[in-house]
């Protein structure tokens, strides 16, 4: 209730994790309905808009850094197995072997050829059933054909098989794709394609040949990891540190190197060095500073327990900043698909 206010170690308690020396302890949470004196806790969409916060930190091509606020971690968590679970993407799945004489057998090459991440939008393709048979709504091809060759034009002392052979490392950039149906046409401005075309297949040496036809086909990484689409997706809560008594002097310079750099910096106030925290975002959490008696009573670690830093990863084949709204639209859907079951239940309740 509005104007209600906990006992502040009871609020830490609540709203924060505590780390000591020797434990983290408070780690789960404690807001639901009557838990404190005066506090309903009960759920309110309109609270919930108000404090869910998000925040993006850092962009790059494979990568997105961003804060979520105001959720639960069972809620963050979620997201972060959609994300390396269930999100769909494009995979190699069929290896039709016409030739292989490479020194690599055929299933560990079509063990690394599925590893391959492809570009190609997921959403404008079906799943494919056991039952139905490839269709370029379900498929895409891609051919394989490299023989490794000498070169007429090496030296006759050359060691090195880029230049003595021809074709002696085949590399994701030799797959070939080999539209079907309306395919040619749908992706004219963006040909599907490997997403890296430097990933090491495999090495031959002349006579060898790889002569493969491959079926891709849309899946989850739930399946098999080849259709996950990122390399990682994770999350840390947000460090909190609290000066709880000055630290001044010498002692300053010794408690900014408890911590990682760029977390405290050491200041002059009234002609003194005082340590201030300036960045606890950086903090690597090490509680270093815990171990060392001069600073008993003088600081205080948390963690904010509704404050998410995630930070994920792409493969490539989607945009590190459509993977969590595809992440929530995966939980979105779950929660239609349970909804009916849960309305049905209480109606039979009542």
């Amino acid at each position: 209730m509005p104007g209600v206010q906990l006992p502040e170690n009871v609020e830490l308690l609540r709203t924060r994790v505590m780390i000591e020396r020797d434990r983290v302890f408070s780690v789960s949470g404690s807001d639901y309905p009557h838990q404190y004196p005066g506090i309903a806790n009960t759920w309110d969409i309109e609270e919930f808009k108000k404090n869910l916060r998000i925040k993006v930190n850092r962009l790059t091509p494979d990568n997105i850094e961003f804060d979520l606020v105001g959720i639960d971690a069972s809620i963050a968590n979620a997201f972060r197995r959609i994300l390396i679970s269930e999100v769909p993407t494009m995979a190699i799945e069929k290896v039709y072997v016409i030739n292989n004489t490479s020194i690599i057998h055929d299933e560990v090459l079509a063990h690394r050829l599925g590893l391959i991440p492809i570009l190609a939008d997921p959403q404008l393709f079906h799943f494919k059933s056991d039952e139905e048979g490839p269709t370029d709504l379900n498929t895409i091809v891609f051919r394989l054909k490299v023989k490794c060759e000498h070169n007429p034009n090496a030296a006759a002392d050359e060691t090195d098989p880029n230049k003595k052979y021809i074709n002696s490392h085949v590399y994701s950039g030799d797959l070939v794709w080999e539209p079907k149906g309306s395919q040619g046409e749908k992706y004219t401005e963006s040909p599907i394609r490997p997403v890296q075309d430097d990933i090491l297949i495999a090495k031959l040496r002349p006579g060898q040949e790889i002569d493969m036809e491959l079926h891709c086909h849309k899946g989850i990484g739930q399946e098999h990891a080849k259709w996950s689409p990122v390399a990682t997706a994770s999350y840390r809560l947000l460090p909190e540190i609290t000066i709880l008594q000055p630290i001044t002097g010498d002692a300053a310079y010794r408690f900014q190197k408890c911590f990682a750099p760029g977390v405290v910096d050491v200041v002059e106030e009234n002609g003194e060095k005082v340590a201030k925290v300036v960045n606890a975002r950086k903090d690597t959490v090490s509680r270093e500073v815990l171990r060392h008696k001069e600073f008993d009573g003088k600081v205080r670690l948390t963690r904010v327990r509704d404050h998410f830093i995630f930070n994920i990863e792409t493969t490539g084949i989607i945009p590190p900043q459509d993977l969590f709204p595809l992440a929530i639209n995966v939980l979105m859907e779950k929660i239609q698909a349970v909804k009916p079951s849960l309305e049905r239940v209480m109606t039979h309740q009542n």
